[in-house]
């Protein structure tokens, strides 16, 4: 067979034109199914880990974060938060975390990773009601021996900055401390506590 009168570098073009447009279709068929195959922003919701930014996070200020459809505190605390703890020992239920309502790295005096950084789900573990954050120490409507933390208006129990409930209260247990790890200084990822010691 004879190749005379065929120009072979017109084939070749067209050959890799046609490869290239070919390839780039394949790209554009494939993607819909591995976008399916990626959880849902319900599926995430639903439990995956969620991040929380906390370089703005201002001492004495709490921000709210959604982990599995409940609320997450990250609290930073100040210096006089965190001596006012062991004073509150003798008045709560759970005062050195023996019940497992947190990771083993978060069972010390601050239940916490970090000292000054406070990670905990704002929900009461009496009835699920949500407590508020009452970070003043004293408030007149919190009487004298109030040095701050969070207050359940539905039935009145009461945790220190810590989480760690006051005895005699309707609440059995402290808050819950959620699995949680830092990615940089500032970047918490809440639900994921993977090489955390």
């Amino acid at each position: 067979m004879s190749t005379d009168g065929v120009d072979t570098s017109r084939r070749r073009f067209l050959t890799a034109a046609a490869s290239v447009v070919g390839g780039v279709g394949a790209v554009y068929v494939a993607y819909p199914f591995l976008a399916s195959m990626a959880p849902s922003e319900r599926a995430r919701a639903a439990g995956a880990p969620v991040e929380a930014d906390i370089s703005k996070l201002e001492p004495g200020q709490k921000i709210n974060v959604e982990w599995r459809g409940k609320p997450v505190w990250v609290v930073k605390r100040t210096p006089e938060m965190l001596d006012a703890l062991a004073s509150l020992d003798a008045t709560r239920a759970d005062p050195n975390s023996e019940v497992p309502q947190q990771p083993d790295y978060a069972k010390n005096a601050y239940r916490s990773i970090k000292p000054e950084i406070l990670v905990m789900v704002g929900i009461c573990t009496h009835l699920g009601c949500s407590p508020t954050y009452k970070p003043e120490v004293a408030p007149e409507d919190m009487g004298p021996d109030w040095k701050g933390g969070f207050f359940c208006p539905c039935h009145g129990s009461k945790f220190d900055l810590a989480g760690r409930v006051q005895s005699g209260l309707p609440a059995p247990t402290n808050l819950i401390v959620p699995p949680h790890r830092y990615v940089g200084e500032s970047v918490i990822l809440i639900g994921d506590d993977q090489g955390v010691a």
